[in-house]
């Protein structure tokens, strides 16, 4: 049971709430915050105070007042209205996340909202009732309008649930389990939609992703240097400690721990006097994705416990202040700094995918890994689709937070576009994954080619659990299937934490 309540929300708390559905509670002291932040949207309204989300329009509108007798109405409409999302739907994990973080945000206490609907945010998460909420129309700033807006509408009784790989509509899950859709009172729809969850639950799935596949990447470029006769000087630890990054450090010493007790890879001049720069400076290269990880890492668990609506009442209700955390450029940085650095780790992964296939190269393994070369074309086109990735990755990885265009008749004129930037982290991750399932099928053969008996222990362990999913190469075959065994094997990996036995 996770305790929510605005703020020490980590990514590890996320993983098992999100892959082993945990359950979730909220906070007493969270609650407190909650009805003492509603008692002032309710005496507002009592004594006709303007102000913003309350009784005015929203946006542009803002300078429009509402009567008291259609405040009501005004939410409804908000909703309703901002639900223009478009395209396919969010996975469902994502939709998941969603719900927790918009949850844990308003937990904070500073947007007004009663805690009855805080607590059937909280009810959809432990029975798993999932907002189908479409990817596209979000500009990311006045937070993720349209993604949160379809999220809202299931709490009110329309827009549709994840039932499978079926969409049902929200009504009939409401009446399945007994309640009725929740109606919405003064500032609760603004508050439900005003945030970046979008783009940050995204970013979430990306960054628990992406750490379990630079993990991965690892101990497969650890398997490719068995391959090769790799030469285990360049990990040396004092080589990375005289240059001091901490990751690099890191990596050099995992990937040493991966080697340990391999017969074969090889000491400096045994073969070769050094390696190529994607075997040579795997701990450089993969150690800067991981520096850009923990950048990542702290933007996201920051967001994760921030009050991110407008207008927020602050102060004990004394003060209430329209701003702008709803404006999603830490975010939209930061998943353009992710595209970059997963990009990286399949281009690099790449460049051993074609040292394993190339004859000249491949320190005499047969020409692209073929039982019969010539009549057999073997690992050939497993690298042609993998340069196809890396390629496809270089245009998704241009950043998206670089561009903006004014919305809400120029009130709105400078937007983030990090819903953007989240999604197409996502396609570079689940791109770069197929490209290093792609390394580990042409590794595990290569070794296999060696000797898979004179791997280290760690990598044989591996290399078997690789062949209990993917045969070895002794005929061509329709390798797009192994590919994407290869991948859902890798991604399946993410429910759980590393450790060094992984």
């Amino acid at each position: 049971m996770i305790n929510l309540k605005g703020n020490g929300l980590t990514l590890e708390h996320m993983r098992a709430i999100l892959y082993q559905n945990e359950q979730i509670i909220i906070d007493n002291s969270a609650k407190e915050n909650v009805v003492k932040s509603r008692k002032v949207v309710e005496r507002i309204v009592e004594t006709g105070q303007t102000v913003y989300g309350i009784n005015t329009g929203f946006g542009k509108f803002s300078d429009v007042s509402i009567n008291d007798s259609d405040v009501h109405a005004l939410q409804l409409h908000l909703i309703r209205s901002h639900a223009c999302g478009m395209g396919e739907p969010f996975e469902e994990i994502v939709s998941r996340a969603m719900v927790v973080l918009r949850l844990n945000a308003l937990l904070k206490g500073f947007s007004g909202i009663r805690l009855e609907v805080l607590e059937r945010l909280a009810y959809m998460v432990n029975y798993q009732i999932h907002p189908v909420i479409p990817q596209q129309g979000s500009l990311g700033a006045s937070g993720d309008l349209a993604p949160l807006s379809h999220l809202a509408l299931v709490l009110i009784g329309e827009g549709f649930v994840w039932d499978g790989n079926n969409h049902i509509p929200s009504h009939l899950v409401w009446e399945k389990h007994g309640l009725s859709p929740i109606v919405l009172e003064a500032k609760e729809g603004l508050a439900l939609i005003n945030g970046t969850q979008a783009m940050t639950a995204q970013g979430v799935i990306n960054w628990l992703e992406s750490e379990t596949l630079a993990y991965q990447s690892e101990w497969i470029a650890a398997m490719t240097m068995e391959a090769l006769y790799g030469i285990t000087d360049a990990f040396h630890p004092d080589i990375h400690e005289a240059r001091g990054y901490p990751e690099q450090v890191e990596v050099a010493k995992r990937m040493l721990q991966w080697l340990k007790g391999s017969q074969l890879v090889t000491k400096q001049g045994e073969k070769r006097v050094q390696d190529a720069y994607s075997i040579r400076c795997i701990p450089q290269i993969h150690g800067a994705s991981w520096q850009v990880l923990a950048y990542v890492k702290e933007k996201l668990e920051i967001e994760m416990n921030a009050a991110t609506d407008n207008p927020l009442i602050l102060e004990d209700g004394e003060v209430i202040i329209s701003g702008g955390n709803f404006h999603g450029q830490p975010i939209a940085f930061a998943m353009d700094f992710l595209k970059v650095a997963m990009a990286e780790l399949a281009n690099v992964s790449e460049r051993r995918i074609e040292r394993l296939v190339n004859p000249y190269l491949n320190e005499g393994l047969p020409p692209f890994l073929s039982p019969e070369p010539g009549l057999q074309s073997g690992a050939m086109i497993l690298q042609y689709a993998a340069a196809s990735l890396v390629s496809e990755n270089k245009t998704l990885a241009h950043p998206a937070s670089v561009d903006s265009i004014p919305s809400s008749a120029n009130q709105e004129d400078h937007v983030s576009m990090g819903t953007i930037g989240a999604r197409h982290a996502h396609q570079i991750i689940q791109n770069c994954r197929r490209v290093i399932a792609i390394e580990a099928i042409c590794a595990a053969q290569g070794v296999e080619y060696r000797g898979n008996i004179l791997m280290s222990p760690a990598l044989q362990n591996k290399w078997q659990s690789i062949r209990s999913i993917v045969p070895s190469i002794t005929e061509d075959r329709i390798f797009s299937v192994d590919i994407e065994t290869m991948h859902m094997y890798l991604k399946k990996e993410t429910s759980r934490a590393f450790t060094t036995s992984s």
